[in-house]
């Protein structure tokens, strides 16, 4: 887990390397970690790839949501 915070105080961990939450229950992760994006590009793309796309996600999931947040100006603490 990495610790990130923003200018406004908001603390939140970000998870490092595979996401079993992912691959246990597709989409519903980024949903609640407020993710929409995401959330909204794996069930498109899921649909595309009838499915297989559940089995690459799930290697790059958290990867992409530590991204997101350090480029919302979230900062490692």
């Amino acid at each position: 887990m990495i610790t990130l915070k923003n200018k406004s105080g908001v603390i939140k961990q970000a998870p490092q390397g595979f996401s079993w939450t992912t691959l246990f229950f597709g989409i519903f992760p980024a949903l609640l970690r407020g993710d929409i994006k995401w959330a909204l590009v794996m069930f498109i793309v899921a649909v595309l790839t009838c499915g297989l796309s559940w089995l690459i996600f799930p290697f790059v999931y958290n990867g992409l949501y530590l991204n997101e947040l350090l480029h919302k100006g979230y900062e490692v603490i």
